[in-house]
């Protein structure tokens, strides 16, 4: 081995990493070591700053004022300033997916409708960092956006990428032998080196002007020319993002709120075949969870008789509306598993005879029969046709059938050729069902098979398939209720003594079942709206059917939608006197006591009018005790009333044609109030039935209340079983909901007393009452909260802004609307742990803020009140609390905590006495109710101050202060609230600040959720105030500034403590403040918020000289800056183009002289 030189011996051999590894572990990640290490500058006089210490950062304000730009417009300028037009306020319009909106038809609403249909219907409010994207806290390529810009393009496939099949490979060989008849005679046996093959091939293309002299220049004219031709103008862009964690810095955008879909299912109603044809035979399709033991969609009603059997009904059926000639719809399921089932349903029209004896023709005629049968055949089409033309309107049960699905979509899902035929045994008899390719609608190649678990349940990428239903089972008349079609579902896997007992009815149905298309053409809502697209009204529709999930489904309300489902079960007339054998039960609702008060709002089932008066359920032949299995299905009233009613009227229908013997003899009545004490009846329910019409004034009174005189089947016992199904985005159908929407929405109207439940509510307790239905708030069941959640919020912050006043006094309730908003997003938070993103933000919460949430009453292009339209002078006040300012909040500033008290003061101190002041601060104050009475309150009507703006009450928005006027008793007479109202995100700041205990744990475990609100509700009143071009240092009072500076501190001053208790939440915690800093840099103060950072930072970096081993602190401190310099003007926010000398350092001992940058310390030290 050759000798080192001699210089190559003294090079040293020590890499980087080793030195970094060698410093690292000395230093162990403490900043004790940085006291020994002062990094001398060769400039005299002057000493390094100590890394831990943050320099005073400057007031950017005030230098760009005495600084003004010198740069002209252009690149240049655009990097020293912030863009005028930084921050928008959008209004978007929602993206309706029906022709017309979904909203009520009637005219006058009360107000918790109105409430409702506001918040369905109104533009989504989105504030917009227009030049976000520049930041590193932006990301480009999303999946979304990939997806778009890949959107047209071409795929390209190569040769390497293509599996060898073997029947490409015989072709290709089949084709070699055509191209190369003599390839046994060529010298070596390949088509490569086959002189004849060579000799027969076509030689290529001649490359034009190969050998003409270009000049250079062009040449690269040309190139430059191809290589921009059919370019994408986001080339790099579509290479794919490396599998890494997100970065700390990236915020997701929330997704807009929509109406909820499960896995979506279409199924195509193809034919419907019995051996013999005498009658119309109507069908219904319905989903059914045999493990949850119940039914998860509506029904569904199709028609698939000929028009010949259609003929029959016609003096009983009215002309029929195209929306029920539906044979396809699209079903929705939430909750997929290996316990659903498709269950098929038949009726026809009531004749004399039980089930069995209608029946029986369709088991023992056969279709090649039919000539031998014919004089048989002839009269029982004769019966049929005299049934139908007495007893058209009457049905009776006459059979089912249930498909397993997943059976259907597992099989779909492994089949390998085109064609397939899978029997599947029921009992002793084979091929109930069997299945068929669709040919056309299925491709060569067949998907991978699925596998066990969720994957097995999946409906979205099974291969369409057509099924042929071969036999339906006879329904027994004894045994029609839910229960008896749970046990039958429960066997149907199995061979069972049940389902051997069971006679077939040999019948064709063929369905196709398909993943439903994701946006399909001439589609209806379950109300009947029109889906875009939907090109031509005249075609046969597609239905979407409800969905009515296995289990709770977290999302809220976007859409209006009020329905109501009744479904009769039983009736026992067993101990009634009196002939009543072959019952139906007529279902009516009505809207007042007169036969003519029934309203035209049941949903016709097929071939039929849209909307009736009135339903039947089927007869059971000769029973006086039968069970019923309708759907009744109704479409609610927006605005119901006390004499809203369901009427249930029982007939004995006549099936003999006698002489003097009416068709059908009313036999009971019953009814249901639809409202009890304000709140919409459902549920189940044992009714007594009575023998004789309800008497006046019935319908505000229940059956079970005995009315004198009357008389009632088995002594007024409950003899009637009928179930109540409410789907209403209007009806909360919780209690705890109920009683808060109507107190709120009673303050509003000013409608006193107020009745809930069994209490009447006057107005001199309605503040307690009030006060209580807002803490009973965490008591209401967890699905209501959400779907109501965007108008739930709406109306608490509402209480915050606008306190209302009752009994001529100002009750504030600012204190517990926030109690109650930070229990309801902890509930969220802990409940749907599966809808948060990687900062814990829950998705639900995240987009109400980002769409939904705005300031009350501050709408687009419209004014909102003023005090100045009243008359009345104005007074700036809000919340009144003890003359005496707590210690524990004294501010740099001398001001109040918020507008709540102009008179509360408080002496200046330090930055470092108020830091340690508001950490160790106790005994805040914490009133319970606050109301502007008392000695120290300033005096209702007063003057306001005299340096105030005569245009200030005449402002576009009503949100600039908290007011009262002189004229409030007669304000509260007319409207229950004040003129105008208190700003929200001062409100917010000054509730957080000084509440403790439980509610301040709730509030710092979500604090994302409270931050976020308070920086869209201030970006809202600047732009409502036409304040986002104003001087930053005028935008917000210094008392607002006062109570963020107490609540960073306070935070910032959790996270120093508690960051080895909670680890979990205080990294939430600290990218939250971390994220709510950035976000005050584009709307505050900019110097002011600098010295919120370097508050933050010293409070940690006095924590980090007491740890032996502060990685965990460290790494904290590290997200927070890598948030805060995410900005997307932070390099502006450095003034890069100043020339500024540095501060002094905040120690005497230390200058600070070496440092090059100024705001650039304070953010990135």
């Amino acid at each position: 081995m050759a000798e080192r030189r001699a210089f190559a011996q003294k090079i040293s051999r020590t890499v980087a990493a080793e030195v970094r590894k060698q410093i690292s572990g000395q230093y162990s990640g403490s900043p004790q070591l940085l006291k020994n290490l002062n990094i001398v500058g060769n400039i005299s006089h002057h000493t390094s700053v100590p890394l831990t210490e943050a320099v005073d950062p400057v007031d950017l304000e005030d230098y760009l004022i005495t600084h003004p730009l010198a740069v002209d417009s252009g690149p240049l300028r655009d990097l020293v300033e912030f863009p005028p037009d930084d921050i928008e306020v959008v209004y978007s319009p929602r993206d309706c997916r029906t022709l017309v909106s979904a909203v009520p038809e009637e005219s006058e609403m009360d107000p918790h409708v109105r409430d409702c249909i506001r918040s369905y219907t109104e533009d989504w409010a989105i504030v917009i960092r227009k030049y976000h994207k520049l930041g590193t806290g932006f990301n480009p390529n999303t999946l979304d956006k990939q997806k778009e810009r890949q959107k047209g393009l071409p795929r390209q496939v190569f040769e390497s990428d293509e599996a060898p099949d073997g029947n490409s490979y015989q072709d290709e060989q089949d084709d070699l032998k055509r191209r190369s008849m003599s390839i046994d005679d060529t010298p070596r046996g390949s088509w490569a080196c086959s002189i004849f093959d060579l000799k027969n091939s076509l030689p290529d293309a001649l490359l034009p002007n190969l050998l003409d002299r270009t000049p250079n220049e062009e040449i690269d004219h040309q190139n430059d020319d191809q290589r921009k031709s059919n370019r994408h103008k986001e080339l790099f862009a579509l290479h794919p993002s490396p599998d890494e964690e997100e970065p700390i810095e990236r915020l997701s955008v929330p997704d807009v709120p929509k109406e909820h879909f499960g896995q979506r299912l279409l199924v195509k109603c193809l034919s419907l075949k019995f051996e013999i044809e005498i009658e119309p035979i109507f069908a219904s399709l319905a989903l059914y969870d045999v493990k949850e033991k119940k039914k998860i969609s509506e029904n569904f009603y199709f028609d698939l008789n000929s028009e010949q059997m259609k003929g029959l009904l016609r003096p009983h059926v009215p002309p029929a509306a195209i929306t029920t000639l539906a044979r396809s719809a699209i079903f929705s399921i939430t909750y997929p598993s290996q316990d659903v089932f498709l269950v098929i349903k038949l009726e026809k029209v009531l004749q004399q005879g039980d089930i069995g004896e209608c029946a029986e023709p369709y088991m023992i005629f056969k279709e090649a029969d039919a000539t031998k049968n014919k004089e048989k055949l002839e009269k029982l089409k004769s019966q049929a046709d005299q049934f139908c033309q007495r007893l058209g309107k009457y049905r009776m049960p006459f059979a089912w059938t249930a498909i397993h699905l997943m059976n259907i979509v597992s099989s779909a899902g492994s089949l390998e050729r085109d064609s397939t035929e899978v029997e599947i045994s029921t009992g002793e008899r084979k091929g109930s069902w069997s299945e068929r390719r669709n040919s056309s609608l299925v491709g060569r190649r067949s998907l991978e098979r699925t596998t066990s678990g969720d994957d097995a349940c999946n409906l979205t990428s099974f291969r369409p398939a057509t099924l042929t239903v071969a036999n339906f089972f006879k329904q027994e008349g004894d045994r029609l209720s839910d229960e008896d079609l749970y046990k039958f579902l429960a066997d149907m896997r199995r061979p069972s003594s049940v389902l051997r007992r069971l006679r077939p009815i040999t019948a064709q149905l063929k369905i196709d079942i398909s993943p439903a298309p994701e946006n399909p053409h001439y589609c209806l809502t379950p109300e009947l709206l029109q889906v875009k697209l939907y090109p031509d009204s005249r075609v046969r529709p597609t239905r979407e059917i409800l969905e009515f999930p296995a289990r709770d489904v977290y999302v809220p309300n976007t859409t209006y939608r009020n329905l109501l489902y009744i479904y009769p079960q039983s009736l026992n007339f067993a101990n009634r006197q009196g002939s009543a054998r072959n019952i139906t039960v007529k279902v009516q609702f009505m809207y007042g006591e007169d036969p003519s008060n029934a309203m035209p709002v049941i949903f016709g089932k097929s071939s039929c009018s849209e909307f009736s008066k009135e339903a039947y359920t089927a007869v059971v032949y000769h029973n006086r005790s039968p069970d019923f299995h309708e759907e009744v299905k109704v479409k609610l009233p927006a605005t119901l009333t006390d004499h809203h009613h369901l009427l249930f009227t029982f007939y004995h229908v006549s099936c003999q044609q006698k002489q003097n013997t009416p068709l059908e003899t009313p036999v009971g009545y019953t009814w249901i109030p639809m409202l009890q004490n304000g709140r919409l009846k459902t549920g189940q329910f044992c009714l007594p039935v009575s023998l004789e019409k309800p008497p006046q004034a019935y319908s505000v009174l229940s059956p079970e209340v005995p009315l004198p005189g009357m008389k009632w089947v088995d002594n007024h016992k409950g003899v009637f079983n009928v179930e109540v199904v409410a789907v209403s985005s209007i009806h909360t159908q919780d209690p705890y909901l109920d009683k808060f929407f109507a107190l709120v929405n009673a303050l509003d109207e000013h409608m006193f007393p107020v009745r809930i439940g069994d209490m009447r509510i006057m107005e001199n307790n309605l503040e307690n009452e009030l006060k209580s239905s807002i803490s009973a708030l965490n008591s209401s069941q967890l699905e209501p909260v959400v779907r109501f959640l965007h108008l739930l919020l709406d109306k608490l912050i509402l209480l915050v802004v606008r306190p209302p006043v009752i009994a001529g006094q100002i009750v504030n309730l600012g204190q517990a609307s926030f109690e109650a908003m930070a229990s309801i997003i902890n509930r969220l938070h802990k409940n749907l742990e599966g809808n948060h993103d990687q900062h814990g933000r829950n998705n639900l919460l995240a987009s109400y803020i980002y769409y939904v949430f705005r300031l009350p009453n501050t709408y687009p292009n419209s004014p909102s009140p003023g005090p100045g339209g009243l008359g009345g002078s104005v007074h700036y006040a809000t919340m009144a609390r003890s003359a005496v300012r707590p210690a524990s909040l004294n501010l740099n500033r001398s001001r109040s905590l918020s507008n709540s008290n102009p008179d509360i003061s408080g002496t200046p101190t330090s930055p470092d006495d108020e830091v340690r002041s508001i950490i160790g601060s106790k005994g805040l104050d914490r009133s319970n109710s606050w109301v502007n009475t008392g000695p120290k309150a300033a005096p209702w009507g007063a003057n306001p101050s005299p340096s105030a703006e005569p245009t200030q009450a005449m402002d576009r928005s009503c949100n600039r202060m908290s007011s009262h006027t002189e004229t409030s008793s007669f304000l509260q007479t007319l409207t229950g609230r004040l003129p105008t109202k208190k700003l929200f995100h001062e409100e917010l700041a000054l509730q957080w600040v000084v509440c403790s205990g439980s509610v301040r744990e709730s509030a710092l475990q979500q604090a994302w959720f409270f931050f976020e609100l308070m920086v869209k509700s201030m970006v809202h009143h600047l732009y409502f105030n036409d304040k986002l071009d104003a001087p930053r240092k005028t935008r917000f009072p210094e008392r607002f500034m006062d109570d963020i500076a107490a609540l960073v501190s306070t935070i910032a001053g959790d996270v120093v403590s508690r960051f080895q208790k909670d680890t979990e939440m205080v990294e939430r915690l600290n990218t939250s403040l971390a994220f709510f800093l950035n976000d005050l840099l584009s709307v505050m103060d900019r110097g002011f918020v600098f010295t919120l950072i370097k508050s933050c930072y010293k409070q940690v970096s006095s924590k980090l000289y007491s740890l032996p081993n502060p990685s965990v602190l460290v790494s904290l401190r590290l997200d927070f800056l890598r948030i805060i310099c995410s900005h997307e003007h932070y390099v502006t926010l450095n003034l890069p183009c100043s020339l500024l000398t540095p501060p002094a350092s905040p120690s005497p001992s230390v200058s600070s002289a070496t440092s090059q940058d100024v705001c650039c310390t304070a953010i990135n030290s």
